[in-house]
């Protein structure tokens, strides 16, 4: 079948088509992705104000493993864009051969290992009677199932970074629309069963939900359903895409052969893909060391610190899509040997990320309650005290939005020059030197603010983070690709191995 081609040009011509090209579908994968959580976090909002902080408490370890391999995607897509940047489409098919082989077995350890550690990794974090109690048994209940699913979870993440770094974006955006859609059915009806479904409240709903009620006996599975629809929607997806892949003419050139492990493209990967799992494990221990201090807080406290985060995620879409559109634009044309368009693609991000999130902070500042209202509960005391804390944390990270932007942006161009260890050290840096010591002078010892310290903490580490790493990027040292230069000129068919 005849192979699909990059949707645009990106190393020829203007650079601001190309660029929003590959960006948009990136920033609506990104919004679908945070969707699977956006969808658990609205409806387990509705089953109880405990299951929200299960998801704060279970999602940090959850990434914890995902980290651990998720590097290694990262490195698949610098190789495949700097390859199809250099007309190689016999390595670029060989890497994800290699990619899915190495990362779907890890993911498979770790999962197992993850689903009978998970109990005492929960034990390890330090909290409050009152979260022990409540809080930790569900956020073990979810995390037993996910870890069970992170060999689906990773499958799809080697066909979207391939096909990112190929320069598809859309392939993979319409595939992840499909798994969300069946996400969003099935996940109320796995939490509340039939009886008891929101999703049935509505006027002329209701009739529906009582008729399902009275054919079954279901009655959900509250956070653990949440779980099972999200796995079993990935795994859905992860299938669709790898046959699109290997059978249907999209992306490079992968054939079932190149699954066969090459000891020099694993090598590349590894090479590539630690510093980027070193970045994102230490990004991973952090948001472990970050919740365990709020821990200490009250329940309140732990749900409007999950739920502002989510909001936040999903206010950072643009710059992510962005940052990874990046990444393509500068892998690509590094490969083709056009460092001074890498450049100047990667300014064109910025000031593009900065600007939307900019619009983004006052819309955050002045309306923060019906912002933070809509993923809530309503009528309880516990709901109107979680409501007013994250309304406020909501207030004090819009301060951060612009740095943000710039951040991602500028870690997604030295992750597509294959400069994956200044990415390490600047998300590093912003971590472990900013956010977290100051949350624990500022909220915990001393703690002279208090919760409200949590706040000011996690807004300057990514402030920090990103005056850093602009600073960084003007040195102008990552201007080098990190294939064989000579790869694009073998014969058709061949393979050229990565150095």
């Amino acid at each position: 079948m005849e192979e699909s081609k990059p949707q645009e040009d990106i190393t020829e011509g203007a650079l601001v088509r190309p660029m929003l090209a590959i960006a948009w579908p990136l920033v609506v994968f990104q919004l679908l992705n945070v969707a699977y959580n956006v969808t658990d976090t609205i409806w387990l909002g509705h089953y109880s104000a405990d299951a929200v902080g299960a998801l704060s408490i279970a999602w940090p370890l959850i990434f914890l493993f995902i980290s651990i391999a998720g590097g290694f995607n990262s490195a698949g897509a610098i190789l495949v864009a700097q390859y199809t940047g250099a007309d190689s489409e016999g390595s670029a098919g060989k890497v994800t051969g290699n990619q899915l082989t190495f990362v779907v077995g890890m993911a498979a350890i770790l999962g197992v290992a993850g689903f009978f550690l998970s109990d005492q990794l929960l034990a390890l974090l330090p909290s409050g009677a009152a979260t022990t109690e409540r809080i930790i048994p569900m956020a073990n209940d979810y995390m037993e199932v996910f870890y069970l699913g992170l060999p689906f979870l990773f499958t799809f993440f080697v066909f979207s970074t391939v096909m990112r770094g190929y320069g598809d974006t859309k392939t993979p955006m319409y595939v992840m629309a499909g798994s969300v859609g069946l996400n969003v059915i099935i996940d109320p009806i796995l939490i509340f069963g039939f009886a008891d479904n929101p999703l049935f409240a509505p006027p002329g709903l209701d009739a529906i939900g009582a008729t399902l009620a009275g054919l079954t006996t279901f009655s959900g599975l509250g956070i653990e359903g949440a779980a099972i629809a999200t796995v079993s929607t990935r795994g859905l997806g992860a299938v669709v895409g790898i046959a699109l892949l290997f059978f249907g003419g999209y992306g490079p050139d992968v054939r079932p052969t190149h699954l066969w492990p090459d000891i020099d493209v694993i090598r590349k990967l590894v090479d590539l893909g630690l510093p980027t799992t070193a970045e994102q494990s230490a990004a991973a221990l952090g948001m472990i060391t970050m919740t365990a201090m709020v821990s200490m807080f009250s329940p309140a406290v732990v749900a409007a610190y999950g739920l502002t985060n989510r909001i936040g995620t999903i206010v950072f879409l643009p710059s992510m899509g962005l940052g990874r559109a990046t990444n393509t634009m500068v892998g690509q044309n590094l490969g083709a040997g056009k460092p001074d368009r890498a450049e100047r693609a990667t300014w064109l991000a910025s000031k593009v990320a900065v600007g939307v999130l900019l619009v983004a902070a006052v819309v955050a500042f002045v309306f923060p309650e019906p912002i933070v209202g809509v993923f809530l509960g309503t009528g309880t005391e516990e709901a109107a005290i979680t409501l007013a804390f994250a309304a406020t944390y909501l207030q004090v990270r819009a301060v951060e939005f612009g740095f943000m932007g710039l951040f991602q942006v500028i870690l997604g161009a030295f992750r597509g020059a294959g400069n994956t260890r200044i990415a390490m050290v600047l998300a590093i840096v912003a971590l472990w030197l900013g956010r977290v010591p100051l949350v624990y002078l500022l909220a915990v010892n001393p703690g002279i603010l208090g919760e409200f310290g949590i706040w000011i903490g996690f807004a300057a580490g990514d402030i920090i983070g990103g005056i850093v790493a602009a600073l960084w990027f003007t040195r102008g040292t990552w201007k080098e690709a990190v294939i064989d230069e000579t790869s694009g000129a073998g014969e058709e068919g061949t393979t050229p191995t990565p150095e």
